[in-house]
């Protein structure tokens, strides 16, 4: 096969994923409710420009995932209850229960562990000395069989010390660090969107350059101390966040304000 072909095949790949991703939308947002049926696949090529091969695939992903039934002579028609079990939910500002629940509902799978200098903006986010080591490991969660986040950990050698790789594979880390005696008192996260990368896709089961959900959280215990550095990739199709917000303040003030009481 020659390069070009290859090429080829991996850019259709790619479009027929970020059709599934625009289609699922429009059914989780309930633009095509429950018991409607799609567009046929000619006037979702020309709507989406695309090949009707790509519609194909897309619509292929859909039915495996539970959100449309395919039916013959009749089309393709939006399931009911489709996010029952399809997607894991976290919150924005209810952090650790949010964490619990996760470990709770899903399970890990270690790629890799180690000991090493990190870089420097892990060491200057966490105030390490020049030489000082950090535990690195990445884990893939998975809900069910279906890898949702790629998870990527920098932790003080000092707090790193007192569980193990089986330990890290088996419990979420916040867990890990309490039981250690870090008194964990708050964190800094940064959101954005990235493209997959080679490692990423492969680990996530997604085409190259896929759109991932970019967490970036830092850890700080009681005394101000950084203790862990994370950098969280997640699956925008298997995972989405989401933050409860008030009307508060004055007259003259007010504003939204996140809600940390309401049930999650």
């Amino acid at each position: 096969m020659s390069q070009k072909t290859e090429q080829g095949e991996k850019k259709s790949v790619t479009k027929h994923h970020r059709l599934y991703l625009l289609l699922k939308d429009e059914i989780t947002s309930s633009r095509f409710g429950p018991g409607r049926i799609l567009p046929g696949e000619l006037k979702l090529a020309e709507q989406y420009a695309v090949s009707r091969v790509t519609v194909r695939a897309a619509i292929k992903t859909l039915a495996d995932n539970g959100l449309v039934d395919r039916k013959p002579g009749v089309g393709t028609i939006v399931r009911d209850r489709v996010l029952d079990s399809s997607v894991m939910y976290g919150s924005i500002a209810d952090l650790f229960p949010t964490l619990e629940k996760i470990g709770r509902d899903s399970c890990a799978r270690m790629l890799e562990f180690s000991y090493e200098v990190p870089p420097e903006k892990v060491r200057n986010a966490l105030k390490l000395k020049a030489k000082e080591r950090t535990q690195r490991a990445v884990r893939v969660r998975l809900m069910g069989d279906k890898p949702f986040s790629y998870l990527l950990t920098h932790v003080r050698e000092s707090v790193a010390d007192t569980y193990d790789e089986s330990d890290l594979a088996r419990y979420p880390l916040f867990r890990l660090l309490e039981k250690g005696g870090v008194k964990i008192d708050s964190a800094t996260q940064r959101i954005s969107a990235i493209l997959s990368s080679q490692i990423m896709s492969e680990a996530l089961n997604i085409p190259l350059g896929s759109a991932l959900i970019h967490l970036n959280r830092v850890v700080f215990d009681d005394a101000g101390l950084g203790v862990e550095y994370l950098d969280a990739y997640y699956r925008p199709d298997l995972y989405e966040l989401k933050v409860d917000l008030s009307r508060t303040g004055g007259k003259e003030s007010r504003r939204w304000t996140a809600d940390l009481n309401r049930d999650q």
